[in-house]
């Protein structure tokens, strides 16, 4: 029994600093989650048995350090031969400082993340690595004092570990092959254990350790690194990402599809391309208008409300203006999606980062393209950053314009050229383009209201008790701006037959303790211009609907395969608006008083709550119905099924029909 011991014991010595990983991270991933705990304390202890939420982070934790623990034992085998075995040592060393600086990197990065986001880092964490510039300009200017502490604690504790890995207490000691390879079967399978984390069908993942109805309380419980391990693991199945939901058979989708109610009565031709459909305009016009869409960097709704848009506000009677419009995401990408491509959220990237969408994707640029529209897009930054240039010019754009097209700028910011520069620019090319007799369409894209928030000087009257570099007067500036375009728009030939849409892309940061805080995808829209009649439009609206809402005022009559409504059509609105918070989908039905919002999160039941417009409260979160359940489902999933299949587009024949239906009109008159 001694000599079985005995062997354990020096088998086990092999392998030592693999426990020195294992408890210093469960010990710093602990203290970490601590320290988070404490500064969220107010939103932690709303769940009842919030310390139960610790040992639910220690689980998460075997899980992380796990993986890192399995790497080496998987190779244990070969580089503990007698001939390999002199760089087992340095091996496990490395691999211990390496491991625990990730562990303790990811969360020194944390606290500013959540600042920003409200959630741990995760995929958005991933992404953002792609555009080094922006990031570091941003973190320096707007969060230097974490960048520069993060800094500190990385580089303090990398000296620390290095320590560590050559301290007596981290030094494997292997007696013999044998004893080593020994306790090797019984180690992996503890591993493999900590990973799985059950012993249910599947293994647990960051869906599993989701105890509560707050996203923030839901992502503590977790590391950052597991988090973002997990990110960067679903994003190899984005083609099928609104599955993890649940699924409908290809037959259900296109029923679906049929039985939408402001498509009844429509045709659609196609059955490759299921949603393309003939949109008829709601006004008939001898010579369609041009469009412009300002798109307005995270403008959430409650800025207007706390009346730091005053020349919004003054313009909002001017045109349509919608009271209940919702944006579909919470970054820039999705409510490009949304508004130029009509096309449907989903928990996957953005499709204007996705590759399948590259080309052979719709956009209103491509169908007015096609209707002998020039199409643009305007930027005061850099046109590649999010994939940006690369989606417009394989869909429909036949013009860029960014930071390098404004010769002599009056002002720089980290994000590109100020908003006042980039309306000047826009302007002339609209007199450029109407002096030439040139229907057009542009993408008017704003960058002033962005973090660092860096903004010219002498514009506006700074807001009360807010530095000048603050999302209020980053507010304000972007306002002044907009105003001062759109009275110099009014004041030129060019705006008797323009239609102009300004609308956010999503709201400044989306955070709360809501499973999905709607209130924060509340947004602005405006349509104005041309001779359009000034209304207020109180019904649920979502982003997606207002490409084809556009197009209808326009007087544009093409087909096109948005999902959303064409809210000036004689048909009764369909209230209602799709959001997607991080891998969270939801329904918001705004034909209940008060309204009803479905969620759908992976792998978990679909649950129903009630929500009052009004005064932004919740009801009691419960089982969605059945019914409602499978409607929400579709929703989710036709985005993902349409992406993946390569449906969502205008196919070439039916710009063929589109000129024989105005043939055929034309004879008719």
């Amino acid at each position: 029994m001694h000599k079985s011991v005995t062997t354990i014991h020096r088998g086990l010595a092999a392998y030592r600093p693999l426990f020195v990983l294992l408890g210093c991270g469960l010990i710093g991933l602990t203290i970490s989650r601590l320290l988070l705990f404490w500064l969220y304390f107010a939103r932690v202890s709303r769940f009842p048995d919030w310390p139960s939420l610790l040992l639910s982070g220690i689980r998460a934790d075997l899980i992380v350090i796990g993986y890192l623990l399995a790497i080496p034992l998987l190779i244990a085998p070969v580089l503990l031969l007698p001939g390999l075995r002199r760089w087992w040592p340095s091996f496990l060393r490395i691999w211990l400082v390496i491991s625990l600086l990730f562990l303790f990197f990811m969360e020194a990065a944390t606290p500013v993340f959540i600042a920003q986001y409200d959630v741990r880092p995760n995929r958005l964490f991933i992404e953002y690595l792609l555009y080094p510039k922006e990031v570091m300009s941003t973190l320096w200017n707007g969060f230097r004092g974490w960048l520069l502490l993060t800094i500190t604690l990385t580089i303090g504790g990398a000296i620390l570990l290095l320590k560590l890995a050559r301290s007596v207490l981290a030094q494997p000691r292997v007696a013999s092959y044998r004893s080593a390879i020994l306790v090797w079967p019984l180690l992996l399978v503890l591993t493999l254990l900590a990973i799985r984390s059950t012993l249910d069908h599947r293994p647990a993942n960051p869906a599993f350790f989701a105890r509560t109805s707050d996203a923030l309380v839901n992502s503590l419980i977790i590391s950052s690194a597991y988090s973002v391990e997990f990110a960067l693991y679903n994003m190899q199945y984005e083609e099928a990402a609104s599955e993890q939901y649940g699924t409908l058979n290809e037959t259900e989708l296109r029923d679906f599809i049929r039985q939408i109610d402001y498509f009844q009565g429509s045709n659609f031709p196609f059955a490759d391309y299921p949603t393309v459909h003939w949109q008829e305009a709601s006004v008939q016009r001898e010579q369609p208008l041009n469009i412009v869409i300002i798109l307005e960097e995270s403008l959430g709704y409650g800025f207007y409300e706390r009346g730091l848009t005053p020349e919004l506000a003054r313009w909002s009677a001017a045109g349509w203006w919608f009271e209940q419009l919702y944006a579909t995401g919470t970054r820039s990408v999705r409510g490009i999606e949304a508004v130029v491509a009509g096309f449907l959220p989903t928990p996957a990237r953005s499709t204007v980062k996705l590759s399948r969408s590259q080309q052979n994707f719709f956009t209103l640029a491509d169908a007015l393209q096609r209707n002998g529209y020039h199409t643009e897009f305007i930027y005061g930054g850099e046109s590649h950053f999010d994939n940006m240039r690369s989606f417009f010019t394989g869909n429909g754009f036949a013009h860029i314009i960014d930071e390098n097209d404004y010769p002599a700028p009056s002002f720089v910011s980290s994000w590109g050229v100020s908003d006042e520069d980039l309306f000047n620019k826009a302007h002339e090319r609209f007199v450029t383009l109407q002096q030439q007799q040139q229907p057009f369409f542009s993408l008017v894209f704003t960058s002033s209201n962005h973090e660092p928030f860096e903004l010219p000087e002498n514009k506006i009257t700074p807001a009360a008790n807010a530095p000048q570099q603050s999302v209020e007067n980053a507010v304000k500036y972007a306002d002044y701006a907009l105003g001062q375009f759109l009275d110099q728009a009014k004041a030129s030939n060019y705006w008797s037959n323009t239609l102009f849409l300004v609308v956010a892309d999503h709201d400044n940061r989306v955070y709360g303790d809501a499973l999905v805080p709607v209130d924060k995808f509340h947004i602005p829209g405006l349509i104005l211009g041309a001779d359009l009649k000034p209304q207020k439009l109180a019904s649920v609206t979502s982003q997606v609907d207002l490409g084809p809402t556009l197009l209808s005022l326009a007087g544009v009559s093409t087909y096109i395969p948005t999902l959303g409504q064409d809210v000036s059509a004689a048909t009764e609105p369909a209230n209602r608006a799709f959001l997607q918070f991080n891998q969270t989908f939801a329904y918001l039905d705004g034909t209940t008083s008060p309204a009803k919002l479905t969620v759908l999160q992976p792998d978990a039941s679909p649950r129903q709550t009630t929500y009052e417009l009004e005064q932004r409260s919740f009801g009691v979160l419960a089982e969605a119905s059945p019914q409602e359940a499978k409607r929400a489902l579709a929703w989710a999933l036709l985005p993902s099924w349409l992406y993946r299949e390569q449906r969502y587009y205008v196919p070439l024949a039916a710009t063929t029909m589109t000129n024989q239906r105005k043939e055929v009109a034309t004879s008719a008159k």
